[in-house]
């Protein structure tokens, strides 16, 4: 069981995620809507695993990726793009991400993310 913060901007997509997580016994302890609450929650919760979408306002995944790597080296950051961001998506691995995850969203694809980074 891993204590999550998840970052959307979408809240149908955090609950969505949040649902997921729960049945597979994790434990959501915060969310975020955008890159800036993001790292302000992590500073907050220092949890054990962040969902973090890529497109957002104020600030976006990848910028959040890079600032809570940056305060956190050992933090463990799973992205969440849509299909067609590869791009983006290995910027966001550049940045200190350790997985992603494509919406929609796949329980064991999800699931099986959460277990790689955790290990």
């Amino acid at each position: 069981m891993a204590k999550v913060l998840v970052v959307d901007d979408a809240k149908f997509m955090r609950v969505t995620l949040q649902k997921m997580l729960e049945l597979a016994d994790h434990e959501v302890i915060g969310e975020a809507e955008n890159g800036r609450e993001a790292v302000e929650m992590y500073r907050l919760l220092q949890p054990e695993i962040v969902t973090m979408d890529i497109t957002m306002p104020e600030m976006t995944g990848i910028e959040a990726v890079r600032q809570i790597i940056q305060e956190f080296p050992e933090a463990k950051i799973i992205i969440c793009s849509s299909m067609g961001q590869q791009k983006m998506v290995m910027n966001a691995i550049d940045a200190g991400a350790k997985d992603y995850i494509v919406k929609p969203f796949n329980e064991i694809r999800v699931n099986e993310a959460i277990d790689r980074v955790l290990k």
